[in-house]
């Protein structure tokens, strides 16, 4: 078993820098931290995974294809492997987990 804290992932996040910190990773599964801070710009391009994430904090938009929807702390969206998404209208910092499925091999 793997315990973590939330304050110790974003601790470690900090330290080591970027805006994504991955802290799980399994053949089957891995597990981030995504955090993009108000007024920025979301630079990510499609995965070959599918993912989900879980907004931890923060208030944006979120664009899935043609979709678009607001998104707030407590709000989970699937994302299907090659989708094209964005956030955007970042009003408040925003703190994400992102769960992928096959594990995420970060550049």
């Amino acid at each position: 078993m793997e315990f973590f804290q939330l304050s110790d992932l974003e601790a470690e996040q900090r330290i080591k820098g970027g805006l994504y910190f991955q802290f799980i990773s399994e053949e089957k599964l891995s597990v981030g931290l995504y955090k993009l801070e108000a007024g920025s710009i979301d630079r990510q391009n499609p995965h070959s995974e599918d993912e989900v994430y879980y907004v931890l904090k923060g208030r944006a938009m979120i664009r899935v294809g043609t979709e678009t929807q607001e998104i707030k702390p407590g709000s989970i969206i699937f994302v299907r492997a090659g989708d094209d998404h964005k956030f955007s209208s970042i009003k408040e910092d925003l703190e994400l987990f992102v769960f992928f499925v096959p594990a995420h091999k970060p550049a």
